[in-house]
């Protein structure tokens, strides 16, 4: 149950936020939701003080197995996703959240559900921090193609804000990580246990904020992220051994295709001003993956201890 404790926990904050918004809303008259980026960045201050030169160095070791990683990655959720919202006929705004999950990165959720899966795990980071770099670009490309037709997609808008919720961040961590390792030190053991509490952070305030459009579109809405998230599991794995990689490889593609990074997503439906509609597929996909990342990474490595004995 180790392995769940923190999903349990943000299952039940997402409870009390459905069922309890008005009290985190705004306190104080501030909008709890104007953290939500600086948490983030700070989160992702966290991730850059774990970069090396040796991580930037993985594409070089295996460019192939990182090109098609990140290929699919960007193809399979964004495309997938669209034809959900064709399918479901969700309002415009809940419709471009579910495209905005799904052009989105993966997090670091996805490297550690590879070594639960006894996955490759060196090709899952190299590709979680390309995914992560590159999506400044790639991600408002993907919604002004696919989300286009829903709401209004400020490119350059949301560059800027990517560039400073993730680029800008990351690159400070790396510098500091890079050439002052040891007076950072002592931030870096509890950088992990801040990004714990800031995602569940998050995910709470979304909810509380989006509490009136979840009402209405709930249950619709979350067989659609279910079907979003597994799907991006099973085409990972597929496109994977299409391209005839091995197992291993296929698995960690797989979790990096079907793990998106949720905090990120949100925290763009706030600079987008729409956190209660477009932030919404967000707030539920981040707890599901993590319910689903682990039972599908744990089965894959029990079927390899298994195979061991």
């Amino acid at each position: 149950m180790k392995n769940y404790l923190y999903t349990i926990v943000i299952i039940v904050l997402v409870i009390i936020a459905y069922n309890f918004p008005e009290y985190l809303i705004e306190v104080g008259g501030i909008k709890l939701t104007l953290l939500i980026i600086p948490v983030l960045q700070i989160i992702m201050f966290g991730m850059g003080t774990t970069i090396t030169i040796d991580d930037f160095l993985g594409i070089l070791r295996t460019p192939k197995l990182v090109l098609i990683g990140l290929f699919l990655q960007f193809m399979i959720m964004p495309v997938w996703g669209y034809g959900l919202t064709q399918v479901f006929d969700f309002p415009p705004e809940i419709a471009a959240g579910m495209i905005l999950i799904g052009s989105s990165p993966s997090g670091l959720a996805s490297n550690v559900m590879s070594l639960l899966a006894k996955a490759n795990i060196a090709l899952s980071i190299t590709l979680t921090i390309f995914a992560t770099m590159l999506a400044p670009v790639i991600t408002p490309t993907l919604m002004q193609w696919l989300a286009g037709e829903f709401i209004d997609i400020d490119f350059w808008g949301m560059m800027w804000s990517m560039c400073k919720i993730v680029i800008l961040p990351v690159a400070l961590g790396f510098l500091l990580n890079r050439f002052v390792p040891n007076q950072i030190q002592a931030i870096k053991k509890v950088l992990p246990l801040f990004s714990m509490a800031g995602i569940a952070y998050v995910i709470t305030v979304v909810t509380a904020a989006g509490q009136a459009s979840l009402a209405a579109v709930g249950a619709l809405l979350f067989v659609a992220v279910v079907l979003h998230n597994l799907g991006g599991y099973a085409f990972g794995y597929g496109a994977a051994k299409l391209f005839r990689l091995n197992k291993r490889d296929a698995r960690t593609i797989s979790l990096e295709v079907g793990m998106q990074n949720g905090g990120l997503a949100s925290a763009l439906a706030v600079e987008m001003g729409k956190v209660a509609t477009v932030g919404l597929a967000a707030t539920i996909f981040g707890p599901l993956m993590n319910v689903t990342g682990s039972m599908l990474a744990s089965w894959w490595g029990r079927e390899d201890n298994q195979k061991d004995l």
